[in-house]
């Protein structure tokens, strides 16, 4: 049994993470947040110690580290706000503990080299949570693209609105230099798929990039992938919109419909028997799809010549 450490505990993701710990037989001692509405704790962890402020839950770590094996703190999930996340993995990184950290793992990627030193000079490592691609669906469709035309230039399309009230801008999440915006935000997780699924990043456009939404293409190895992703209700296709859904979420590759709607329900637990065994993602394969996101965030956007998503096209 390891003992882990949260940081995020109100946060939205966080209760997967909690449960993926009491699932793999470990136990949470120690949790942080500003917020204290945390009774999902009880359910999972009765007597983990909770913190609202930081000082005192990096004391109480380093306290932990010095009182044993038994004792010590041997993970820190890191489910707070992006922006923090740089921050959150030092404090694990310097209390003796590997990290588990949501995405993106940085905002920049520069950052990345400096966690990487880290790695080497404590022996510990930094992982993050690409839950996608422990998805059945997607893992088996990794394997049929592997055994086919490794030539073929595949015609992909994304599309991703999920749909977010007035809080939203009033929150971290709405304020680009926390959340690093919409893409990073809401489509990390996504663009690390593609990446995953059709090789690296050869060129990219921006089209659309505010608060709201954002809109280009990205040319990788074996595909051409316009995507669009928003967070604006008004978006939704009709069909959606009169079916009361909130939420438009789809790939195609060469117009057949990619279905993983189904097959959520354990990822963050399969991420964490994968991580646990030393199997998991590491800071190399989190990088690309930083990059990716880094440039939409710092890029001037262009009028589309070709290739535009349909989205756009109709509006």
């Amino acid at each position: 049994m390891k003992n882990f450490a949260l940081t995020g505990i109100a946060g939205y993701v966080a209760p997967r993470h909690l449960k993926a710990i009491y699932d793999t037989g470990n136990r949470l001692v120690a949790a942080l947040d500003p917020f204290d509405s945390v009774g999902v704790l009880d359910s999972f962890a009765p007597t983990c110690n909770f913190f609202t402020e930081y000082e005192r839950f990096d004391r109480h770590l380093e306290k932990l580290r010095r009182s044993g094996e038994e004792n010590r703190v041997h993970w820190v999930s890191v489910c707070s706000p992006n922006h923090l996340h740089d921050a959150h993995i030092r404090t694990a990184l310097r209390v003796g503990a590997d990290a588990l950290c949501e995405k993106p793992l940085v905002l920049a990627p520069w950052n990345l080299d400096a966690l990487a030193e880290l790695e080497a000079e404590t022996g510990h490592r930094v992982w993050t949570v690409l839950q996608l691609r422990t998805h059945p669906s997607l893992i088996r469709l990794k394997e049929e693209l592997l055994t086919g035309d490794n030539v073929t230039r595949h015609k992909v399309r994304l599309t991703y609105i999920t749909s977010r009230g007035p809080w939203y801008q009033h929150s971290w999440k709405g304020a680009p230099h926390k959340s690093g915006g919409v893409a990073t935000n809401i489509g990390i997780h996504l663009f690390d798929l593609l990446i995953w699924l059709f090789g690296e990043v050869e060129d990219q456009e921006v089209h659309v990039n505010d608060q709201f939404t954002s809109a280009g293409v990205l040319y990788l190895k074996n595909a051409t992938v316009p995507w669009f992703l928003s967070i604006d209700p008004a978006l939704l296709p009709e069909k959606q919109i009169s079916e009361g859904q909130r939420t438009y979420r789809s790939i195609t590759v060469d117009e057949q419909e990619i279905e993983f709607s189904g097959g959520f329900s354990d990822l963050h637990g399969e991420v964490y028997r994968r991580t646990l065994s030393g199997e998991g993602f590491g800071i190399e394969l989190a990088r690309p799809s930083l990059e990716v996101v880094h440039q939409i965030r710092n890029s001037q956007t262009v009028r589309p010549k070709t290739g535009a998503h349909p989205f756009l096209i109709s509006s």
